[in-house]
């Protein structure tokens, strides 16, 4: 899916091979938050206001897309009909409450599409309930949908205030 209807940001870093020897590499980062964290901030938007939920997560492999599921009879599964485009905020400000300068956050930006039964709704169901399979029941209910964000890009924070961003492969 093309980025092209997202703003380039210019002052962010891009993924670059010249960072620090002791730092990793910002895929392996933002990866490590991806996989490391089990639930982030939904940002979704309708009527001209900002609105945020929480969310249990999982990514495919490649970072490429992200699962959750939701009540269908919920505000939040009501704005995102309104509209596909969200933000999924990430951070690890529990493991470093003393020390700012090792928090890491991320903002994954994309759409989100409702993934019906026959879609591949097995499948994402199952890389969901593998991180989450305490949710079995309410993700196979009937009043609960699941949906696949489709990701434009990572916005990646760290030491408080260096923002860098990557853009994962177009498949």
């Amino acid at each position: 899916m093309p980025v092209s209807d997202e703003p380039i940001f210019p002052d962010c870093k891009p993924a670059s091979p010249n960072a620090a020897e002791s730092e990793l590499p910002l895929t392996d980062r933002i990866r490590r938050l991806a996989t490391g964290q089990l639930f982030g901030v939904l940002c979704t938007q309708g009527q001209g206001q900002p609105y945020g939920s929480m969310i249990a997560f999982s990514f495919s492999d490649d970072l490429g897309f992200a699962i959750f599921a939701t009540p269908v009879a919920s505000r939040k599964y009501r704005l995102l009909t309104e509209c596909d485009h969200v933000a999924v905020v990430i951070d690890n400000r529990p493991q470093f409450p003393g020390n700012m300068m090792k928090v890491e956050a991320m903002t994954v930006t994309g759409r989100a599409k409702e993934i019906e039964p026959g879609e591949g709704f097995d499948e994402y169901s199952r890389l969901l309930l593998a991180r989450h399979p305490q949710l079995e029941s309410f993700v196979n209910a009937p009043s609960s949908a699941l949906f696949r964000i489709d990701v434009f890009r990572f916005f990646h924070v760290g030491r408080f205030q260096e923002v860098s961003q990557w853009v994962p492969p177009i498949r």
